[in-house]
């Protein structure tokens, strides 16, 4: 029995002195009950933005607005009624969008009062693959079966259609993929580089390339650079492979190609910045899982933003991921670039500071 107290003793000792093993033991279930708990807790649900464009403006289509409003799963917007709806989602990025067509009161006074025929029909566009799309559907569902009973109580006049975003071509990969594109930069990235430099530390390597020439910054480079190219080459085949057993049709732009280099250098100097604090391969997987985790899951990637608490919101606003998902999201899917230009601007402001403070803050010569 003493021999299996030592053993139990000398074996704990040195599994917890490892960061790694008490973080997926203890610290991981507990994130991941954390931020999955305050996205769908019932308490914390928000509503969703919903633009419309009412070209009817009359007695009918204000009644149904005002009938989704009261149902409180929705917060209306206004689209101008002289925007072409397609181009203006484009160019908006918008995830959802609902439009009243000019003839909707028109079409109702003459099914209810003057015994016409077929059917006033609202159309609603969106994102399928955000939650918020099926929040959206199910609020204008439920208002137009309300105004239905209350006009006719018997054969219903209004029904509504969907779109997907601002053109039908587009698929669930199609909306998937870019989310799919900004994880696999990071994970790469991000959690390679800390390993790594959490290795050459622990086995002295630094200390070694400091009786080189090279410098820090050139090291990093030349990381950034392998990366690079082995993530546009993965985005390429990822790419090439879904237009030929999914049929997608997202665009693989050179923007797209520009925001995954500016993603691996944000992602690579991040895992050199984390370096400075690890002291062993074990404890950067850790440290990097801590890291990452949190960013897969509010920035978009899987979960809209809009259908978390603001709170959520305000934090996914912080996180260089969000930025890379929405900015591959706008080029390749909306094809907006103006939008994807901004966001790619924002990662590269990160990504510089992120690169100046690790080849600042590395020092190789420490023991």
């Amino acid at each position: 029995m003493k021999r299996v107290l030592a053993d139990l003793v000398g074996f704990g000792k040195t599994y917890l002195r490892n960061v790694s093993g008490p973080f997926f033991a203890f610290a991981f279930p507990i994130l991941l009950i954390m931020v999955f708990g305050a996205i769908f807790s019932g308490d914390n649900i928000t509503m969703v933005d919903l633009p419309v464009q009412n070209l009817d403006d009359g007695q009918y289509s204000n009644a149904f607005i005002d009938v989704l409003n009261q149902t409180g799963m929705v917060s209306i917007e206004t689209i101008p009624e002289d925007a072409a709806i397609r181009e203006y989602i484009d160019d908006n990025s918008l995830p959802l969008a609902l439009v009243i067509p000019d003839d909707f009161s028109a079409m109702i006074t003459s099914l209810v009062y003057e015994n016409g025929t077929g059917m006033a029909t609202v159309t609603v566009y969106g994102d399928p693959t955000r939650s918020t799309y099926d929040i959206a559907v199910g609020a204008v569902d439920a208002a137009i079966t309300y105004l239905n009973n209350n006009l006719t109580g018997v054969e219903p006049v209004i029904s509504f259609q969907v779109s997907q975003g601002g053109a039908d071509e587009f698929k669930f990969m199609d909306f998937f993929l870019p989310g799919v594109v900004g994880i696999t930069v990071m994970t790469n990235s991000l959690f390679a580089m800390t390993s790594i430099c959490a290795e050459y530390r622990n086995r002295g390597y630094f200390r070694m390339l400091a009786t080189t020439k090279i410098s820090k910054a050139e090291w990093l480079v030349s990381k950034f650079i392998f990366f690079t190219i082995m993530l546009v080459t993965s985005l390429i085949l990822t790419y090439a492979i879904g237009r030929a057993v999914f049929d997608m049709e997202t665009s693989l732009t050179l923007v797209s190609l520009v925001l995954i280099a500016a993603g691996a250098f944000l992602f690579v100097s991040m895992g050199m910045l984390l370096g400075i604090i690890i002291r062993d391969p074990e404890s950067g997987a850790a440290v990097a899982n801590a890291i990452g985790f949190p960013m897969m899951f509010l920035s978009g990637a899987f979960f809209p933003l809009e259908s978390m608490p603001e709170y959520l919101q305000v934090v996914a606003k912080a996180i260089p991921l969000t930025y890379l998902n929405d900015g591959l999201r706008d080029t390749m899917v909306y094809a907006n670039n103006e939008s994807a230009l901004l966001n790619l601007a924002i990662l590269s402001a990160l990504a510089l500071i992120i690169f100046v403070a690790a080849s600042k803050l590395m020092s190789w010569k420490e023991k």
